[in-house]
């Protein structure tokens, strides 16, 4: 029984690694074909008759849209006719909250310059000698830096599994440990729950130092 009982133990460990390489793969290939095969649909039109199917046509034409559209505004016709469609926009009172709110968006999402989202966190939360891991977005600008006395920093806190909702905290700067571990991984931290726990780059250093001398 006792060989037997080894045999199927380490068929099950090799079961469940087997799923633990295999999903995450099968599960991203899904989710891009997903989106080609949509963007392909809304792209469809634009073949009208052509008797084949172009994977991926839908894609190259979303990039080329883009990429035509960030080309004409850098002029200045265009910086003209994109501020022009601002301030129409600012001047409608629903949709000027919407527009603004995305602008701010994506601006702090894809600026080269800003380090949002680029830095992981601890934060004793929500008491003391209990520590939340979160990412640090930003400093604290307008009213709510004014009225506050310590010079503070804006914190997603988001939740487990699922890091695309959570929290948002005005902490004192001093109150907070900067990680070394990449937002890539602490993403993957808070998804897993803290099954994958990313190596301590420090550890890394320190052994490359040993090996140095």
């Amino acid at each position: 029984m006792n060989f037997i009982s080894k045999i199927f133990k380490k068929i099950s460990n090799n079961f469940f690694k087997g799923i633990l390489i295999s999903v995450p793969v099968i599960i991203t290939f899904y989710i891009a074909w997903g989106l080609i095969k949509f963007f392909d649909k809304q792209a469809s039109p634009l073949l009208g008759t052509f008797p084949y199917e172009l994977p991926g046509f839908g894609l190259i034409i979303v990039f080329v849209f883009f990429s035509l559209i960030g080309f004409l505004t850098t002029g200045l016709f265009g910086r003209i006719f994109s501020s022009s469609i601002e301030k129409i926009l600012s001047k409608i009172p629903v949709l000027r909250n919407i527009y603004s709110g995305l602008k701010q968006l994506f601006e702090t999402i894809l600026s080269k310059k800003s380090n949002s989202f680029r830095e992981v966190i601890l934060l004793e939360y929500p008491r003391k000698g209990i520590w939340a891991m979160g990412f640090l977005t930003g400093d604290t600008k307008g009213e709510v830096n004014r009225k506050t006395k310590d010079q503070m920093v804006n914190i997603f806190l988001p939740t487990t599994p699922n890091p695309t909702s959570g929290f948002l905290l005005f902490v004192p700067k001093k109150d907070i440990l900067v990680l070394n571990m990449t937002v890539e991984e602490g993403i993957k931290m808070i998804i897993s729950a803290g099954m994958l726990t990313p190596t301590d780059n420090q550890k890394k250093i320190k052994s490359l130092k040993k090996l140095k001398k």
